[in-house]
């Protein structure tokens, strides 16, 4: 293999996880394909990114070894870098955006690295390493525009081979462009018939952008919620082998994205962050054309717990299992219960009342209400809405728009 894939495989065996590759008669019924889910966020350091890392830097020369190396990440490459320097007694300085999900600047540190936070995206904490390479004459780990990094990250796809021989699509994650050139690659020169397809945020769509335009193209941002694919400039190597071997690239936006998160949560109890579940958000939403084997990389599982929250809150609020309404109650005693008693018996479960008398700009011997209800989906709080509204209430969604499996529920 011109990249070296089967070597780096060699190498890599017994050092990091063959990661499973699970199926999923859940997704599958939703995607309406066989899919599975090779699981990389189950990877040593939480992510595919040690594969290339430990795949170049076992490839370092001594006086290279000596001089330590340096790398710039979002987070996950991060800490391929600083597991794979100090298992091999080297050390490793990492530039990471100063905005890094807090867990990931942790754990690096905690993996040996020293860390330098600079810049707002990982474009310009790259332009700060480069400088502290030309003063310090370390070696560069780059993330995804190196052939030994780029052949790490491919084993994925050798191992993808061996779990699922019937496999007919690989959808893979994309940020810089490593990821997808390794698998592409790997899965294309040993069965060309596989269809190998890409996934980027379409808040940082530069390889996207690149393959339209035949040429190396650059965003002006990188906004999005799946930091570790928030790449502004792709790598020029990585993008050579997409054109030759990636078959498509497709978008998907922070919704589809994170709505994919909690399915994953919840469905598969499964730990993901937003690039890791890009490639099944590809799948569910329909971007990408799910017939016969379809194999899911789901990349990295480094999320931080505060993100997680948000998607969980802003998931059920969509999903029209969390609604928050409001009312006027005139106030008198009994009042505030006869409301309650309504909604108990439409079966919802109140999670906060906020009852205010004095605050709001409201009559005088009424009270402002807002209710926080657990439901079981939209439909379930459109009963509770219209129940409330039977029963002479006027109610008003502070939620203006839920999804529901059957459309969108509007109050």
């Amino acid at each position: 293999a011109r990249l070296g894939l089967t070597p780096a495989g060699e190498l890599l065996r017994g050092v990091v996880h063959e990661t499973p590759l699970a199926r999923s008669r859940t997704f599958s019924e939703l995607a309406g394909c066989d899919l599975a889910l090779k699981l990389e966020n189950l990877q040593k350091t939480g992510s595919f990114k040690i594969r290339g890392a430990v795949n170049r830097i076992r490839l370092l020369t001594g006086e290279e070894r000596s001089r330590g190396v340096i790398a710039a990440s979002a987070g996950n490459h991060a800490q391929g870098v600083a597991w794979a320097a100090t298992a091999a007694g080297i050390r490793s300085m990492i530039v990471m955006p100063a905005m890094a999900p807090l867990a990931k600047v942790q754990a690096t540190q905690g993996y040996g690295a020293d860390v330098v936070l600079r810049g707002a995206v990982y474009d310009e904490a790259m332009a700060h390493a480069r400088e502290i390479r030309d003063a310090t004459g370390r070696t560069m780990i780059h993330p995804f525009d190196d052939d030994a990094v780029i052949a790490g990250q491919g084993t994925i796809g050798l191992e993808i081979l061996r779990q699922m021989p019937g496999v007919s699509t690989v959808v893979v994650p994309v940020g810089g462009g490593g990821l997808l050139a390794g698998v592409a690659a790997a899965i294309k020169e040993q069965a060309p018939g596989v269809r190998v397809v890409g996934v980027q945020s379409e808040g940082a769509p530069a390889v996207w952008l690149s393959l339209r335009a035949g040429t190396l193209r650059t965003t002006p941002n990188a906004l999005t919620m799946a930091d570790g694919i928030a790449v502004k400039e792709p790598g020029a190597r990585p993008f050579e082998l997409i054109r030759r071997y990636a078959d498509d690239l497709v978008t998907v936006d922070d919704e589809e994205t994170s709505s994919t998160i909690l399915a994953l949560l919840e469905r598969s109890k499964q730990m993901v962050e937003g690039a890791g579940a890009v490639s099944l958000a590809a799948v569910l939403h329909g971007k990408v054309a799910a017939e016969g084997q379809v194999a899911c990389v789901i990349s990295g599982g480094n999320i931080d717990v505060n993100v997680i929250s948000r998607i969980i809150e802003r998931g059920l609020v969509r999903a029209g299992r969390r609604v928050r309404m409001t009312t006027t109650l005139d106030d008198r005693p009994g009042a505030l219960q006869r409301l309650l008693a309504v909604i108990a018996e439409e079966r919802a479960n109140v999670i906060q009342v906020i009852h205010d008398r004095v605050e709001r700009d409201i009559s005088f011997g009424q009270t402002f209400v807002e209710v926080c209800l657990e439901t079981r989906d939209g439909r379930h709080a459109d009963d509770v809405w219209q129940a409330l509204e039977r029963e002479g209430y006027h109610v008003e969604l502070i939620s203006k728009k839920v999804t529901t499996g059957g459309g969108d529920y509007t109050g």
